[in-house]
């Protein structure tokens, strides 16, 4: 607490003259003004807080030296916050501008990616049996805690909503007839995206005579009966063209995989020290039974698949019918096919497998993002310990430690083996490379 001191020094200065107070107000008033604009304004200000100091000879209550110096002042203040008011203006014009610009670039960019800024607004322009495919469906009861939603849509392709004309296309039939014969065009539809494709109303062609399965197991190793499918998408009309396609010229997927008793029979059976291992020595690496159930990405016409079930292990098999039915043969040997693209996402639960084995397939071709994405589902659906089988991995040399080597260590697999050799059949000056490897899901 203050003393009579402190009481007689309050007293005193309460006393001074009412005009020097209200001088040094208006003092201190000015030159919080003058500072902000200064700082706002910045450089361009034509004047400084030194130019605002009194001149030498004239003091405090030297009241018109002082109310010149004032005048002086106002004015070079007043033509300061005419040229701020006036860059004030500029910069409000070109926000505008430019916020006006990134609008319409904004609504450009989600036009193109999404069919317009409404994220269902394509689907209005849909019609017919796509129209009602898509949906929304309200549910019979009402909300439900299960979907938290009281609507369902059922599932469908992000990329339908760009190739809306082609959806339109694959889902105009008559309802309760005979489906298009539109394979390819339904594959290519998967293929740049809309997977799954909607459900349809109408009934794929029946084989004419069509004939039987073989029996299991002389099926895994028989070529099936040319009844038992519809040719009408393929350039061969019956199994023999197939088998000898693979010596015939031209480039096809999978080209001589139809041939079971060429190259087919012998995959996979010998162990080899570099890039090519073999099932028994695979299957050695973990107790006995414990490899169950798996899945082959690409597995062209199921052949692994069958030597997994010679072992008693169940192998599910994805693999596209390019210009070949890859799916009907593999049905055709008693082994599951699942018509996927390397695209989708893989449709089992966490954890759930043993195996997964993927050759050829999973390679350079596939966009390095797209690639990585997949390689973490396969890693979240193996279970610990399960064991991903790379097998011939094709890149360039360029890519093998720059790119490859760096993304499956991010994905977290631990090295059971691992090899990287060139790829020689087209020249060693191609520089071109294949990894094989067994990979372990960790168990943490």
């Amino acid at each position: 607490m203050g003393g009579m001191d402190d009481y007689q020094r309050k007293t005193s200065q309460q006393q001074h003259s009412p005009i020097r107070s209200k001088l040094k107000i208006l003092l201190l008033v000015l030159s919080t003004n003058i500072l902000s604009v200064y700082l706002f304004s910045g450089s361009s200000a034509s004047f400084s807080l030194s130019k605002l100091s009194a001149p030498a000879g004239i003091h405090l209550w030297d009241s018109e030296a002082l109310i010149r110096q004032l005048n002086s002042t106002e004015s070079k203040l007043s033509l300061a916050h005419s040229q701020l008011s006036d860059l004030q203006n500029r910069l409000q014009s070109s926000n505008s501008l430019l916020e006006t610009l990134l609008q319409e670039l904004g609504g450009r960019d989600q036009s193109a990616a999404a069919g317009g800024a409404d994220p269902d607004g394509w689907r209005e322009e849909l019609s017919g049996e796509a129209k009602l495919a898509v949906g929304p469906h309200k549910l019979p009861f009402g909300f439900t805690t299960n979907l938290d939603t009281d609507e369902l849509y059922p599932s469908l392709g992000a990329a339908c909503g760009r190739y809306r004309d082609e959806l339109n296309r694959y889902m105009s039939y008559e309802v309760g007839g005979e489906c298009p014969p539109d394979d390819v065009f339904a594959q290519r539809l998967m293929l740049k995206g809309c997977e799954p494709l909607p459900r349809r109303r109408c009934h794929p062609r029946s084989p004419k005579n069509y004939s039987g399965p073989v029996p299991y197991p002389a099926s895994l190793w028989t070529i099936p009966p040319d009844t038992s499918i519809s040719w009408h998408p393929y350039t061969c009309k019956n199994y023999t063209c197939l088998v000898n396609r693979g010596k015939a010229p031209g480039h096809y997927d999978c080209k001589d995989c139809f041939d079971l008793a060429g190259r087919e029979r012998v995959r996979w059976l010998s162990d080899g020290d570099f890039l090519d291992y073999g099932i028994d020595a695979v299957l050695a690496m973990r107790p006995p039974g414990t490899v169950r159930i798996g899945l082959d990405i690409g597995g062209g016409s199921g052949t692994f698949a069958a030597r997994m079930r010679e072992r008693d292990v169940t192998v599910v098999t994805s693999t596209m019918n390019f210009d070949g039915p890859f799916n009907s043969f593999i049905s055709s040997r008693g082994l599951l096919a699942m018509h996927v693209s390397v695209a989708s996402r893989l449709p089992f639960f966490d954890g759930t497998l043993d195996i997964v084995h993927s050759m050829h397939v999973l390679s350079n071709w596939v966009p390095d993002a797209v690639l990585e994405f997949a390689l973490f589902d396969i890693y979240r659906v193996l279970r610990p310990g399960g064991i991903f089988w790379l097998d011939h991995f094709f890149c360039f040399g360029t890519q093998l430690n720059a790119t490859y080597v760096p993304m499956f260590d991010r994905i977290g697999f631990r090295k059971i083996r691992w090899n990287a050799g060139r790829k020689l059949d087209k020249g060693a000056d191609k520089n071109e490379w294949y990894i094989s490897a067994l990979l372990e899901k960790p168990i943490t």
